[in-house]
Protein backbone atom coordinates (compact mmCIF):
# COMPACT_ATOMS: atom_id res chain seq x y z
CA UNK A 1 0.00 0.00 0.00
CA UNK A 2 2.53 2.34 0.75
CA UNK A 3 4.82 1.73 -2.36
CA UNK A 4 1.11 2.52 -4.17
CA UNK A 5 0.89 5.87 -2.64
CA UNK A 6 4.53 6.91 -3.19
CA UNK A 7 3.93 6.09 -7.00
CA UNK A 8 0.87 7.96 -7.27
CA UNK A 9 2.57 10.90 -5.76
CA UNK A 10 5.51 10.45 -8.04
CA UNK A 11 3.02 10.40 -11.26
CA UNK A 12 1.25 13.85 -9.80
CA UNK A 13 4.70 15.45 -9.31
CA UNK A 14 5.57 14.44 -12.46
CA UNK A 15 2.53 15.97 -14.14
CA UNK A 16 2.81 19.09 -12.14
CA UNK A 17 6.02 19.47 -13.56
CA UNK A 18 5.51 18.78 -17.08
CA UNK A 19 2.50 21.13 -16.60
CA UNK A 20 4.76 24.10 -15.41
CA UNK A 21 6.76 23.95 -18.09
CA UNK A 22 3.61 23.74 -20.65
CA UNK A 23 2.51 26.89 -19.51
CA UNK A 24 6.11 28.64 -19.00
CA UNK A 25 7.02 27.74 -22.68
CA UNK A 26 3.40 29.34 -23.73
CA UNK A 27 4.35 32.59 -21.88
CA UNK A 28 7.79 32.69 -23.76
CA UNK A 29 6.62 32.69 -26.83
CA UNK A 30 5.28 36.13 -26.33
CA UNK A 31 6.28 38.56 -28.66
CA UNK A 32 4.87 42.27 -28.18
CA UNK A 33 2.71 44.16 -31.32
CA UNK A 34 5.39 45.10 -33.98
CA UNK A 35 3.24 48.86 -34.13
CA UNK A 36 1.77 50.97 -31.73
CA UNK A 37 -1.16 53.22 -33.63
CA UNK A 38 0.29 56.86 -33.69
CA UNK A 39 3.93 55.64 -32.82
CA UNK A 40 6.77 55.52 -35.14
CA UNK A 41 8.52 51.80 -34.52
CA UNK A 42 12.06 52.43 -34.34
CA UNK A 43 14.48 49.90 -35.39
CA UNK A 44 18.21 49.91 -33.64
CA UNK A 45 19.61 52.25 -36.41
CA UNK A 46 17.19 54.52 -35.72
CA UNK A 47 16.87 53.97 -32.39
CA UNK A 48 20.89 54.90 -32.50
CA UNK A 49 20.21 58.12 -34.71
CA UNK A 50 17.85 59.36 -32.29
CA UNK A 51 20.19 58.63 -29.52
CA UNK A 52 22.60 60.42 -31.58
CA UNK A 53 20.63 63.37 -31.92
CA UNK A 54 19.92 63.85 -28.37
CA UNK A 55 16.49 62.79 -27.91
CA UNK A 56 14.88 61.73 -24.66
CA UNK A 57 15.19 58.11 -23.65
CA UNK A 58 12.05 56.61 -21.54
CA UNK A 59 13.01 53.08 -19.98
CA UNK A 60 9.84 51.24 -18.59
CA UNK A 61 11.69 48.14 -16.68
CA UNK A 62 11.16 47.72 -13.26
CA UNK A 63 13.98 49.79 -10.91
CA UNK A 64 16.14 46.21 -10.82
CA UNK A 65 16.72 46.34 -14.49
CA UNK A 66 17.59 49.83 -14.74
CA UNK A 67 20.05 49.65 -12.36
CA UNK A 68 21.64 46.77 -13.54
CA UNK A 69 22.01 48.37 -17.12
CA UNK A 70 20.01 51.02 -19.22
CA UNK A 71 20.85 53.15 -22.41
CA UNK A 72 22.84 56.20 -20.86
CA UNK A 73 20.59 59.25 -20.14
CA UNK A 74 17.39 57.46 -20.32
CA UNK A 75 14.75 58.38 -17.71
CA UNK A 76 13.45 55.33 -15.58
CA UNK A 77 9.54 55.36 -15.32
CA UNK A 78 8.56 51.67 -14.31
CA UNK A 79 5.45 51.06 -16.08
CA UNK A 80 4.28 49.27 -13.23
CA UNK A 81 4.77 52.27 -10.71
CA UNK A 82 5.68 55.91 -11.59
CA UNK A 83 5.07 56.25 -15.61
CA UNK A 84 2.10 58.57 -15.73
CA UNK A 85 0.93 61.47 -17.47
CA UNK A 86 2.47 64.23 -14.81
CA UNK A 87 6.13 61.94 -15.10
CA UNK A 88 6.18 62.11 -18.18
CA UNK A 89 5.24 66.07 -18.89
CA UNK A 90 8.43 66.46 -16.43
CA UNK A 91 10.56 64.98 -18.75
CA UNK A 92 9.16 66.10 -22.38
CA UNK A 93 6.51 68.03 -24.04
CA UNK A 94 3.69 66.12 -25.76
CA UNK A 95 5.43 67.74 -29.29
CA UNK A 96 8.85 66.71 -28.69
CA UNK A 97 10.23 63.17 -29.84
CA UNK A 98 10.78 60.37 -27.39
CA UNK A 99 12.01 56.84 -27.60
CA UNK A 100 10.35 54.57 -25.03
CA UNK A 101 11.87 50.98 -24.54
CA UNK A 102 12.05 47.76 -22.37
CA UNK A 103 13.51 45.35 -22.70
CA UNK A 104 13.13 43.60 -26.25
CA UNK A 105 10.17 41.65 -27.86
CA UNK A 106 9.10 39.62 -25.33
CA UNK A 107 8.21 42.73 -23.29
CA UNK A 108 4.88 44.43 -23.43
CA UNK A 109 5.82 47.35 -21.57
CA UNK A 110 6.82 49.65 -23.89
CA UNK A 111 4.02 48.69 -26.34
CA UNK A 112 2.04 49.82 -23.12
CA UNK A 113 3.54 53.07 -22.73
CA UNK A 114 3.90 54.04 -25.65
CA UNK A 115 -0.67 52.94 -26.18
CA UNK A 116 -0.37 55.75 -23.18
CA UNK A 117 1.44 58.13 -23.83
CA UNK A 118 -0.42 58.38 -27.32
CA UNK A 119 -3.63 58.36 -25.67
CA UNK A 120 -2.33 61.54 -23.49
CA UNK A 121 -1.97 63.39 -26.84
CA UNK A 122 2.18 62.99 -27.16
CA UNK A 123 2.87 63.22 -30.98
CA UNK A 124 6.48 62.18 -31.66
CA UNK A 125 6.53 58.86 -29.66
CA UNK A 126 9.22 56.57 -30.99
CA UNK A 127 8.43 52.34 -29.79
CA UNK A 128 11.79 50.94 -29.71
CA UNK A 129 10.61 47.40 -29.75
CA UNK A 130 13.98 45.61 -29.54
CA UNK A 131 14.47 47.22 -26.29
CA UNK A 132 18.04 47.19 -24.24
CA UNK A 133 18.35 43.50 -25.20
CA UNK A 134 19.41 44.72 -29.02
CA UNK A 135 20.89 47.69 -27.62
CA UNK A 136 23.29 45.81 -25.90
CA UNK A 137 23.52 43.02 -28.41
CA UNK A 138 24.90 45.85 -30.77
CA UNK A 139 27.60 47.16 -28.77
CA UNK A 140 26.20 50.11 -27.90
CA UNK A 141 27.11 51.81 -24.95
CA UNK A 142 24.96 50.88 -21.21
CA UNK A 143 24.79 52.71 -18.07
CA UNK A 144 24.88 50.73 -14.84
CA UNK A 145 23.55 52.37 -11.76
CA UNK A 146 21.36 54.92 -12.15
CA UNK A 147 22.52 58.61 -13.27
CA UNK A 148 18.78 60.43 -13.08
Amino acid sequence: MKKVVIWHQSILLFFCIVMMGVSYGEDYKYQSPEHVEGAITTSLQEARAQFDKGTIFIDVRNPRLYKKKHIPGAYHLDLNDGFNEAALAAIVKKDQPVVIYCTGIKCSRSYKACKQAISWGYTKVYYFRGGSIEWRGAGNPVTIGTDR
